[in-house]
């Protein structure tokens, strides 16, 4: 072989294996997503299973027709129809589907409802016990759980309503909530569910 023919072939092995390279590197990254994908699947279904179990009541559970309340009208007056807000400062899980938003919720617009603020300021998603997700996992790079990084938003809106009056707290009957989690940049899980606001309103 001459010195032309050896250089050549040089730079031909050295262009195949940098492209090869660069394969198993993306391979190698990607790898991971899958796992992450189904955290943020099992972290999604757990938020909207623990909404989906509070219940969705007419009026607020102290009104006097709480338990016999078909229609905000049965509440005894406004305030004591139960709209999108929390009743006083409980842990979860809430009583109420609606007091996972603030007062003054704008129907639709999500919201971080089950993280509450660390010590760096930051807001942390946690569990009903008020744990950051996974606090308590054992293992992971340099002691972190795997799901750092990891968001979650709640969001409420009527689809259906009294009488088909305008959309609002008090009148609302189908409710459509949305769970969205986020695991990484651009990519997240996204579940819809609904739930009937029954009568009598107490269940």
């Amino acid at each position: 072989m001459t010195i032309i023919e050896l250089v050549i072939f040089i730079v031909i092995i050295g262009i195949a294996a940098a492209a090869l390279l660069q394969v198993l590197n993306l391979a190698s990254r990607n790898s991971v997503d899958p796992l992450r994908r189904k955290q943020a699947t099992l972290i999604a279904e757990a938020f909207m299973e623990e909404v989906q179990q509070a219940q969705f009541t007419v009026c607020d559970p102290g009104a006097a027709n709480a338990a016999t309340a078909n229609v905000p009208g049965d509440c005894g007056g406004t305030v004591n129809v139960k709209g999108f807000g929390p009743l006083g400062t409980g842990p979860r899980p809430y009583y109420n589907i609606t007091d996972y938003v603030p007062s003054g919720y704008v129907a639709g617009s999500p919201r971080r409802a089950f993280a509450v603020t660390d010590s760096n300021g930051n807001l942390v998603d946690t569990d009903v016990a008020g744990n950051p997700l996974g606090a308590s996992a054992v293992g992971g790079l340099l002691g972190k759980s795997g799901l750092e990084g990891i968001t979650t938003t709640l969001a409420l809106n009527p689809v259906v309503t009294l009488n088909g009056l305008a959309s609002t707290a008090s009148n609302m009957i189908v409710l459509q909530i949305t769970i969205t989690t986020t695991y990484a940049p651009g990519q997240s899980i996204v579940l819809e569910g609904y739930r009937t606001r029954y009568a009598p309103g107490a269940r």
